[in-house]
């Protein structure tokens, strides 16, 4: 059976793969500390739970709207109100199964074949993949390591074409974790006003930022960029709902328009159970939010100190999110690896540490930790690594 190009072309997902081979070794019987999966290690929030529960026992449990709920519309309106002084009206509100889901729809909603959209470099695995799904091109654009994964808005300039579409923004950045500034995000912004470049803003990692800095979607900036700008999120990494699925898009009502009526021919609606549970998690008492925030903060400034004291790793220290990004490539060529992703797959094999190489987001000399897991695994992590570094140590 000949498949068609456009799944052909498609890479594999790093992060998935590396889980996959973890769990093999798990089912083997091997102590496999994972340190891949880019999820909560937290369940979801117990009153989120019950008004799931609620939901399904007063009968809800039939097909939605296709864009979602108009409660959970209006909630998300509220939530962006409240939180970012941003103003939507409900029709401005697309929900959908899982904040990848909107990003793919706003793809094929958005892009003509050949159409170009700027990627900064490192960037989360599937927007390449879901560009070219849509027959546009992904243009990657490297960020420097010393400005803190993060591109100028000269970079920007001198990439643009006159087919450039779209940026992507993400910030807080998966795999880095870094945080654009305001600053940062309105000089962006002019260059993308006056080249009339659409601004994607994946805002999902947006309540797990620690320390002093906060968050600013580049919607706030101006009206301008608000018109500009389609802001991505969901309830995914904030409340701990990786698996219930539900993201949403916010923006232009005639492109939330095209995307609503795009996703009614492929997924109908999130599910129904699902959208009530978001509805309870945007609605009800943020106390689990903080109290994850500060759990992960806390882990953070750990395995920072950890993985930082290990020689051959150099790391920027994020400002959000849930992973460490350090570059490796020193311990991988004084290990006398010819690649880091032969050292991620060595250091699996030997020591059962299960790491994402950097390749996969963009950047080879790089690997990805996720801390959403306990400090004590986080610790014997970093004893993992230093001992398999010290063990090869040529």
């Amino acid at each position: 059976m000949e498949l068609a190009k456009r799944v052909q072309s498609l890479t594999p997902s790093s992060t998935l793969a590396i889980t996959a081979m973890a769990n093999a070794l798990k089912a083997e019987g091997h102590d496999v500390i994972a340190l891949g999966a880019g999820e909560p290690d937290f369940n979801t929030p117990e009153h989120i739970l019950d008004a799931a529960e609620k939901a399904m026992r007063e009968g809800q449990t039939n097909y939605t709207p296709s864009g979602g709920i108009p409660a959970l519309k209006e909630a998300i309106v509220q939530k962006y109100q409240q939180d970012n002084q941003l103003t939507y009206d409900p029709k401005q509100v697309i929900v959908t199964t899982g904040a990848k889901h909107a990003l793919y729809t706003l793809f094929q909603a958005l892009l003509n074949p050949g159409d170009e959209v700027i990627v900064p470099a490192p960037y989360w695995v599937s927007y390449p993949e879901q560009i070219k799904l849509a027959e546009g091109t992904p243009v990657i654009v490297k960020a420097s390591e010393d400005n803190d994964f993060k591109l100028t808005p000269e970079q920007i300039e001198e990439t643009i074409t006159d087919r450039t579409r779209a940026i992507i923004i993400n910030s807080p950045s998966n795999p880095t974790g870094m945080l654009y500034s305001k600053e940062e995000l309105q000089a962006i912004g002019e260059v993308c006003l006056r080249r009339n470049i659409m601004i994607i803003s994946d805002e999902i990692y947006e309540k797990l930022i620690y320390g002093d800095e906060s968050h600013t979607s580049m919607a706030q900036i101006s009206n301008e960029l608000k018109n500009q700008t389609v802001i991505i999120n969901g309830v995914s990494k904030s409340h701990a709902m990786t698996g219930w699925r539900i993201g949403y898009a916010i923006g232009d009502e005639k492109l939330i328009k095209a995307m609503t009526n795009l996703a009614s021919h492929s997924t109908s609606n999130p599910t129904t159970i699902a959208q009530y549970a978001a509805l309870s998690a945007y609605t009800s008492s943020q106390d689990a939010v903080e109290e994850m925030k500060n759990a992960f903060s806390h882990r953070l400034e750990k395995l920072y100190e950890w993985i930082s004291d290990i020689p051959g790793v150099e790391c920027v220290k994020p400002k959000g999110a849930f992973y460490l990004f350090p570059n490796v490539q020193k311990a991988a060529k004084s290990n006398g690896f010819d690649s880091v992703d032969d050292w991620v797959k060595a250091l699996l094999e030997e020591e059962k540490v299960a790491l994402v190489p950097g390749s996969g987001f963009g950047a080879e000399e790089n690997i990805r930790l996720s801390y959403a897991t306990s400090l004590d695994q986080l610790e014997e992590a970093a004893i993992r690594i230093r001992r398999f570094i010290e063990k090869h140590q040529s």
